[in-house]
């Protein structure tokens, strides 16, 4: 049985949105919701884990940049 890769897809789909929106620092970071990120609140998971590899960094106003 083949089960799709969805939170590889989830983390290409981040990274690509934050980058078309130049998020590379935090006076450019921007909200998931903004950057046109489908189901923002969902895959939390992913999320996460971007964030623990410093792939992705947050901002406290809930608005995120591409750290590495």
């Amino acid at each position: 049985m083949f089960f799709p890769p969805i939170p590889l897809i989830r983390k290409h789909h981040i990274i690509k949105k934050l980058s078309e929106h130049g998020a590379f620092a935090p006076d450019s970071a921007v909200a998931f919701s903004d950057a046109g990120i489908i189901n923002p609140d969902g895959f939390r998971g992913v999320t996460k884990k971007l964030l623990r590899s410093g792939e992705l960094v947050s901002c406290l106003d809930g608005r995120y940049y591409i750290g590495k």
